[in-house]
Parts: structure tokens; C-alpha cells; sequence
């Protein structure tokens, strides 16, 4: 790592005005080259085929190739991080160029891999088919993360274009499985231990404020998930003839679940905690415009509403396997599974969130139901230093590429990995960045970029890059 006073900040980017210039000529070809991969449907999800996957580290391998400025670009596959486990995950690119004259170096993250498309009938086009609606770019992984891959590759193909061959060191990781849990990512971070130990880390998997507005998120929340297992009989029963004296696993399952929130909506599990901080204002219509809430739906919890998402906990059934209607008899069900979801506030451990919640549906469990737990996975909270000179100089850019102050935000959503870049490069500064916005939609239907921000995103890191170089 280079030797940088983390004191002192650039007062001006070096030929700001010739990377603005470069990077909107460029702007064709980087909505190429994220329409094309948007086209690969890099599904990393168990039941998906993963060639699809592989297909996408292979072209973004080959537009890291084509920029001719890294000394190495490798498609990598590496053990999943789970114990007795042999199983490799999915393929990532890590392409290097080693820093000169004392410079230092940046890692720039990103992921290809994607979410599935769900039910094609709610889209809008199709999600593996670009779509370019006014200034938006549809499809599944426009926004997340394809365009923070594409944002990496068009910031570097930028700078060159006007300061050439940069001297700092350039590290990119663009990860093939971010979206089913970061499996080898474990691997990958000990494996490359000495490669990503870089001055600075970027990490471009997050949004800004608005369309009009950058954003530096500098808090995440931990992520808690697991699948519940709830059994009452050991075999479905005639409904009519034992209803009413015999509880079935439907009944348990609703019964217990509704505990784990109170009568507003916020969490009523004793050990989850929050986190006090301030917040921007942020009021209920502008929750409503930016999620769909329905007119006559109103929002849960208490306190702050953008503290609601940020600083406190929240549980979410993201899934249940039962009975469908079509498929319904009279039976009493003898057992029900769900998916439980429990977002962490930062500052406490995803252990012990999972704990607490495991006691608690253990001390409400109603009927004597039997309790089974499989498919944990947890993911720890983390919060932004933002003493560094890197979040100066990065929140500048960004003003300076947006033509807007810089937000400080949190996210409700989690990047679990980031606690662990910390952990293991603690005198690395790193920075959450992204391109999506409030109407991004990522994970749903109709996933969009919206491109004038995507350029900015992209203007943003050129500008970044050479504020680095000026060291």
C-alpha cells in the first residue's frame, strides 16, 4: 500500500473538463456493453443454469481485456467457504496492474451475477432483453449490478483516453455470486489477501439519494435469514373429522409468526436492537412514491421513517411452502415451512440477532409444534469510516460530476461481505458507491438504470481515479 497523508485532499480533480468530455462520448459504449450483458441471463441462484453465469465472467473478462490496461485478467473459480465442503462457486474476474512510483491502489468491486426475473407476466419487456424506455434501460441486472461492472470498465477506458496509462494500481473483482450469498467469497479474500489489500476499495453495489443527488452510503444493515421448519402430526389428517380438536401446522405456523411483530408493524423480538443516529428528513410520500405503498395501506413501525429502514431492525417472511389454493384438500396440513428474513441494525452481531429470534420463536412456539431450522445465512451489519481523505475526495467527485452536495445515507439492504473487507484490510478506506436510484427496482420487475445518473456514476469514478493519480 502506498504512503498517502490521509490529511490532505485534492482541492481539484486534474482535467476534469476532458474527462467529463470522454466520458459522455463514451456513454454509447458503455450502454453497449451493459445492454450486452444485461442479455446474459447470469442467474447464480441454485436451479438456474450456470453456464449462463460463466458466460457472463467470460465477457466481462474480455471487456477488461479489450482496456489492455491490466497486466493479468483471470476467470476464477474458488471453493465455497462453508466447512467440509468441496463445491466450487461461481466464476469470478479478477484483473490486476501493480501500482508504480510509490501510487496507490484501488480495488474496484462490483458483481455480474443476477436475480432471477420471477414471473415474466410482470414485466413490462422481457428481463434478459434491454429495453430502453425514455431515459431508463430495463432489464434484470441493469441496475444491480451489471451497471457497476460497466461503470468500472468505462471509468478506467475514460481516464485513459485523456491521462493514458495510470500509474496508481487497479485491482478489479467483479464477483459471480453476490446474489446467492457471497459463497466463496471467504476464499477469494484470503486467496487474493495480498492483491485486494489496496489503499483504497470501492464498492460499486449500492445508489445514490435521487436521480439528481450522489450518495457515499456509509451504514448497512446485517442480514439474518433461515428456513423454519413447523410440524405438527406425521401425516395430513381429514379436516372435517379431526378439525377442531387437532391443531394443524398452518394454524401453528400462523399463530407463531404473527408474534415477531407488535401491532405497528415494528419487531417484537426482545435482543434485537437499534441503532440512534440522525437522518435526512424523508417523509411518508416520498415512502410511498419510491415503493408503490397503496393509497390505502399505511407504513409500519415507529419513529423516523428512513430510521425505520437504516437504523432499526425488521423481520420479513420472504417465503412459504405449503399447500397452494389449486392445489388445496380438506386436511389439516401436518407441516408448514417459511423463509425468514430479519434485517440487522448496525451494531450488532447477525449471531446474535439469529439467536434472539431463535429464542423467541423457541418461547412462543404455540400447540407444542416441533421447530426445525436449515439454510441460515447470516451477514454482519457495517458502518463507514468517514475520517479518511478517500470519502473526501470521493463525496467531491461526485458533487463535482452530479452538480449536487453528496448525501451521507444508509441502506436498509445488506452487503455482508463488507464487514469482512474490513475486518481483513483494516487500513484499507472503503467506499460504497452505486448507480441505482429510489425507482431502480432492483430485485423486482421492471429493474432499470437510469443512464443520465449512470453517466454521472461513471464521470464520478473517472474523476475519483485521478484525484488518486495526483498523489
Amino acid at each position: 500500500m502506498a504512503e498517502t497523508d490521509p490529511s490532505t485532499v485534492s482541492a481539484s480533480t486534474p482535467r476534469a473538463e476532458e474527462l467529463r468530455e470522454a466520458v459522455a462520448a463514451g456513454l454509447p459504449a458503455a450502454i453497449a456493453d451493459l445492454s450486452g450483458l444485461v442479455r446474459i441471463p447470469s442467474v447464480s441462484w441454485d436451479g438456474f443454469d450456470f453456464a449462463h453465469v460463466r458466460a457472463s465472467a467470460e465477457r466481462v473478462a474480455e471487456l477488461a481485456r479489450e482496456l489492455g490496461v491490466f497486466e493479468a485478467v483471470d476467470v476464477v473459480q474458488l471453493p465455497v467457504s462453508e466447512p467440509g465442503s468441496d463445491a466450487l462457486g461461481q466464476p469470478a474476474v479478477v484483473a490486476t496492474r501493480k501500482a508504480r512510483n510509490g501510487k496507490p491502489t484501488i480495488l474496484l468491486y462490483a458483481h455480474h451475477d443476477v436475480q432471477p426475473p420471477g414471473d415474466e407476466a410482470n414485466w413490462d419487456s422481457k428481463p434478459f432483453e434491454p429495453t430502453l424506455r425514455g431515459d431508463r434501460l430495463y432489464g434484470r441486472g441493469a441496475a444491480d449490478d451489471k451497471a457497476g461492472v460497466v461503470a468500472h470498465i468505462a471509468a478506467i477506458r475514460a481516464y485513459q483516453q485523456v491521462l493514458g496509462d495510470p500509474e496508481i494500481g487497479l485491482v478489479l473483482y467483479a464477483e459471480g455470486e453476490e446474489e446467492f450469498g457471497s459463497r466463496s467469497i471467504s476464499t477469494f479474500l484470503e486467496h487474493y489477501k495480498d492483491t485486494f489489500d489496496a489503499d483504497v476499495i470501492v464498492v460499486a453495489d449500492s445508489g445514490n439519494w435521487s436521480k439528481e443527488i450522489p450518495a457515499i452510503t456509509v451504514g448497512l444493515r446485517g442480514a439474518c435469514a433461515f428456513n423454519l421448519r413447523i410440524t405438527t402430526l406425521e401425516h395430513a389428517s381429514h379436516s372435517g373429522m379431526f378439525g377442531g380438536a387437532v391443531p394443524d401446522a398452518m394454524l401453528a405456523a400462523v399463530r407463531l409468526l404473527s408474534t415477531l411483530w407488535n401491532e405497528d408493524g415494528s419487531v417484537a423480538v426482545a435482543g434485537l436492537t437499534s441503532r440512534d443516529a440522525e437522518t435526512p428528513e424523508y417523509d411518508e410520500a416520498q415512502l410511498r412514491e419510491e415503493t408503490g405503498l397503496l393509497p390505502g395501506a399505511t407504513p409500519i413501525g415507529h419513529g423516523e421513517i428512513i430510521s425505520r429502514i437504516w437504523n432499526q431492525p425488521s423481520i420479513t417472511l420472504t417465503g412459504i411452502d405449503a399447500p397452494s389454493v389449486k392445489d388445496a384438500s380438506n386436511t389439516l396440513v401436518p407441516t408448514v415451512r417459511v423463509r425468514i428474513s430479519a434485517r440487522v441494525a448496525p451494531g450488532q452481531r447477525a449471531e446474535e440477532a439469529y439467536e434472539a429470534i431463535m429464542a423467541h420463536l423457541r418461547a412462543n412456539t404455540p400447540f407444542g409444534a416441533e421447530l426445525e431450522v436449515d439454510g441460515l445465512d447470516l451477514g454482519q451489519p457495517f458502518l463507514v469510516d468517514t475520517s479518511g481523505w478517500a470519502v473526501a475526495d470521493a463525496k467531491a467527485v461526485l458533487e463535482e460530476a452530479f452538480g449536487n452536495e453528496t448525501v451521507e445515507m444508509g441502506v436498509g439492504g445488506s452487503i455482508p461481505f463488507i464487514a469482512e473487507l474490513a475486518e481483513r484490510f483494516p487500513n484499507a478506506q472503503i467506499l460504497v458507491t452505486g448507480v441505482e436510484d429510489p425507482d431502480s427496482r432492483a430485485h423486482s420487475p421492471n429493474e432499470s438504470v437510469h443512464l443520465p445518473s449512470f453517466e454521472k456514476a461513471i464521470l464520478g469514478e473517472a474523476l475519483l481515479l485521478a484525484r488518486l493519480a495526483s498523489r
